[in-house]
C-alpha cells in the first residue's frame, strides 16, 4: 500500500491527479496539501473527502513544522510535487514569490523527506518532481527538446523550476535520494485558471470581449491534454527508472494565433469567413517571450510504452464546453 503526498493538489494539474489516484487506487493513502492560492479550485474535488483513502490539508510547502508533522503521521513513501507558482506573466512582476515557493518550497520538501527516509530506509521511496518544458528555453522553427537538452530558462518562472529540478538532481547525486522528474509541455483541459491562454480566450468569447494576444501570435506551443499528462505521471511513478527524467508531450504544435482561430471556429460554427481582427487585439509582446516549445517524448514511448491518446480537436471542444458550463 502506497502512502502518497501530493502537493499542489488543488491546482489545475494537481486536482486531476488527486482525483485519478484517489479513484483508481483505493488501496493507496492519498494526502493532498495546497495553500489554496488564487489559482486553486478545491471545490471541484471536495467530494473526495468522503473517500476513506483521501485527506486534505491547507498547507504551504514552505511550512516546515506542519509538513514534518504530516510525514510523522503518515510515513509517506511517495512525494509528488506539483506545488508551484506557474504563470510567466506573474513571475515577471514578482519573481521573488516564485523563488520562495518553487525553489525554497521544493528544498524544504526534499529536506524533510530525506530526514524521515534516512531513518526508515529509502527502499520503495520516491520523490517525484513535476516540471515543465520551459526549463529548456526556446527553439527555432525545427527540432525538439529531449531529456539530454541543456537547461536554458529564460523567464523568472522557468528559472525557478529549473533551479528546483537541479536541487532534486543534486539530492539524488549527493544524498542518494530516490527521485524522478518529468517535464511536460503546455497542458489544457477543464478546471484551468482563467489567466491561462485557452480559458482566457473562451472567457473573452463568452463575454464578447476582444482576445488580447501577444505580439503577432506566431509563438508556438505543444499542447498536451491534462488527462494524457495524468496517465503519463501514473506510468512514470509505477514503472519509471529511479534517477531518470522523462519528457511528456502532446504532439500538437500550434501557433497561439492558430489556436485562437481553432477556438473561435468551434464557437462560431456557422461563420464561413473568419476576420481575425474582429476577435483579436494584438498587444505588446511579453518580455522575453519564448518563440517555440516542442517536446520529444520518444524515451517515454520506447521505454515505458506511453504516448498521448487524446484527439486534440475533440478534447479542445470538450474543454470549451466545460468552460461554457462552469
Amino acid at each position: 500500500m502506497k502512502k502518497i503526498l501530493i502537493t499542489g493538489g488543488a491546482g489545475f494539474i494537481g486536482s486531476h491527479l488527486v482525483k485519478h489516484f484517489a479513484e483508481k487506487y483505493q488501496e493507496y493513502i492519498i494526502v493532498n496539501i495546497d495553500s489554496l492560492t488564487y489559482a486553486s479550485n478545491y471545490e471541484i474535488i471536495k467530494y473526495l473527502e468522503s473517500y476513506n483513502n483521501y485527506s486534505f490539508y491547507k498547507l504551504d510547502i514552505t511550512d516546515t513544522n506542519s509538513i514534518n508533522s504530516l510525514f510523522q503521521k503518515y510515513n509517506f513513501d511517495t512525494v509528488i510535487n506539483l506545488a508551484a507558482e506557474s504563470h510567466v506573466d506573474n513571475s515577471i512582476l514578482k519573481p521573488d514569490i516564485f523563488a520562495e515557493t518553487n525553489i525554497l518550497g521544493t528544498i524544504n520538501l526534499l529536506n524533510i523527506a530525506r530526514e524521515v527516509w534516512s531513518s526508515s530506509g529509502i527502499k520503495g521511496k520516491v520523490f517525484y518532481q513535476i516540471s515543465t518544458d520551459e526549463v529548456y528555453g526556446t527553439l527555432g522553427d525545427i527540432g525538439s527538446f529531449d531529456e539530454e537538452s541543456r537547461y536554458s530558462p529564460r523567464s523568472p518562472y522557468s528559472a525557478s523550476k529549473a533551479s528546483a529540478d537541479h536541487f532534486v538532481k543534486a539530492y539524488s547525486h549527493t544524498f542518494k535520494m530516490p527521485v524522478l522528474i518529468s517535464n511536460c509541455s503546455n497542458n489544457f483541459g477543464p478546471n484551468q485558471h482563467k489567466e491561462k491562454l485557452i480559458p482566457k480566450v473562451v472567457s473573452c468569447l463568452i463575454n464578447k470581449n476582444k482576445i488580447p494576444l501577444y505580439g503577432d501570435g506566431s509563438n508556438i506551443r505543444d499542447w498536451l491534454y491534462v488527462g494524457d499528462h495524468i496517465e503519463a505521471i501514473d506510468t512514470i511513478l509505477h514503472n519509471g527508472k529511479i534517477g531518470e527524467s522523462y519528457n511528456i508531450g502532446g504532439g500538437n504544435e500550434l501557433s497561439n494565433l492558430n489556436l485562437v482561430k481553432e477556438i473561435i471556429k468551434i464557437f462560431n460554427l456557422n461563420d464561413l469567413v473568419l476576420n481575425i481582427n474582429d476577435y483579436v487585439d494584438f498587444v505588446e509582446d511579453r518580455k522575453g517571450h519564448d518563440y517555440r516549445y516542442s517536446v520529444d517524448y520518444s524515451k517515454l514511448k520506447s521505454q515505458l510504452n506511453w504516448q498521448p491518446k487524446a484527439n486534440f480537436s475533440l478534447t479542445l471542444k470538450k474543454t470549451i464546453n466545460w468552460y461554457k458550463n462552469n
